[in-house]
This record gives C-alpha cells, structure tokens and sequence, in this order.
C-alpha cells in the first residue's frame, strides 16, 4: 500500500537545481475545513514510512516547529511496525538535536528555517519544510501545495548529509522520473 502510494508520487528532477527531485503527482484534495490536512498527512506518513533512523524507536517523535498551517492531521495517521506519533512542539534549534525524529517547520522565514535545518544537520533528523517549496532552507524534504493537491520535492544533498536513510526504491523513483 505504502509502495503503491509513493508511486503514485512519482519523482523528477526540478528545473531548479540537480540536488532537488519533485512529485510529479499530486495526492488529491480532501473536504473539511482544510482540504490540504489528510494529504499532508498521508505525504508525511508516507515518507516517515519508507525512512530509518541509527536506532529505531518505538514511537516517531514528531517535532513541530514554527506555526503550522496544515500538519494538524499528521500524528493521527498509523504507522507500522506498532508505532506511533509522538508530537511535540519546540521553540528552538538547539531542542531539535535529541528530542525528534521528524522535524516538521512551519511558516517561518528562510533565515529561521534555516537555524532549524542547520541544528539537525549531520544528525538522525528527518526534516521537513511546509513553507519552502524551492527547498532554499536546505530542509529533506519540502512540501508542495497546489490547486488540486499536495506534492513534495526532496533534497538529495540534505538527505546525503543527513543519518537518516531514505529508502532505495524511493531514491530510485527519483531517479527513473528524472531523465535531464
């Protein structure tokens, strides 16, 4: 299931730099109050799912930082392996060295993105960005919001520096939808 969801977010290379890969299809729409939620959700689960870490945890602790405006819904989403969220919101950099797994940035400038990015360089971090779809933040991961869904564009040099270890079959996707 978790397979046959990334590939159906089949990646190619951004015309914007070599280093960074993005979804060419959107993970569509849902109703309620913020259409964008569900498919943040299953986007963010989806990639947590495909990600290991040096030590693997019984929860995924789920670092937000910053305002949010659309990861409401990702601690509600089940993960395999009997695993959970663990939410946790931080206020600095320097919190998201040994408290998180994932850390999620909100909306916050590039400069403050950044900080974040910087302290959870070179550790066990999964970082990912909802407000920089360029991936300027040197985030893993940026997400894309769109009139008909929800993408993301992945930042190869990030998740090369990083301990994280993304699953080969989805760098492989990267890679088979990038021919440049």
């Amino acid at each position: 299931m978790l397979l046959r969801l990334l590939a159906a977010v089949v990646l190619l290379a951004s015309p914007a730099a070599a280093n960074v890969r993005a979804t060419q299809a959107a993970l569509p729409l849902e109703g309620g109050p913020d259409p964008y939620a569900i498919p943040v959700a299953r986007t963010v689960a989806s990639i947590i799912e495909y990600s290991r870490w040096p030590q693997d945890h019984p929860s995924i602790r789920l670092c937000m930082a910053g305002p949010a405006e659309h990861a409401e819904r990702i601690a509600e989403r089940p993960l395999t392996r009997s695993r959970a969220f663990m939410p946790l919101a931080i206020d600095t950099p320097a919190e998201s060295l040994g408290q998180c797994d994932v850390l999620y940035i909100g909306r916050m400038g590039l400069d403050d993105q950044r900080r974040f990015t910087d302290a959870a360089r070179d550790k066990p971090v999964l970082t990912i960005a909802e407000n920089d779809p360029a991936c300027r933040s040197q985030a893993m991961v940026c997400l894309l919001f769109e009139a008909n869904g929800v993408s993301f564009r992945i930042n190869i040099d990030a998740i090369s520096r990083s301990h994280v270890r993304i699953d080969p079959r989805v760098l492989r996707l990267s890679v088979q939808g990038g021919a440049s």
